[in-house]
């Protein structure tokens, strides 16, 4: 599985503190290990049209959609208050 970050993302990844970009790092790196890896709480979005989120820590997600099998591209992460509207 080949794993994509869109430009918003890194942007948004950058402006996370630095302890959120730290798990942020280690989730990505188990959704490439596993990404059914239950430690991911990863669930698809309903009304959203197959966007999918993980959870960084309680308060933070990074979303991502599948472009098909193969291919994951990952486009935000941000606190859950501010990233589902």
């Amino acid at each position: 599985m080949k794993v994509f970050r869109t430009v918003d993302f890194d942007r948004a990844y950058r402006n996370l503190p630095k302890e959120i970009q730290k798990l942020c790092d280690v989730q990505l790196e188990r959704f490439e290990e596993s990404p059914r890896d239950p430690r991911l709480h990863g669930k698809k979005l309903h009304d959203t049209g197959g966007v999918f989120s993980l959870r960084i820590t309680r308060r933070y997600r990074a979303f991502f959609y599948l472009q098909n099998p193969e291919v994951v591209i990952f486009f935000d992460v941000d606190h859950r208050k501010d990233s589902y509207r």
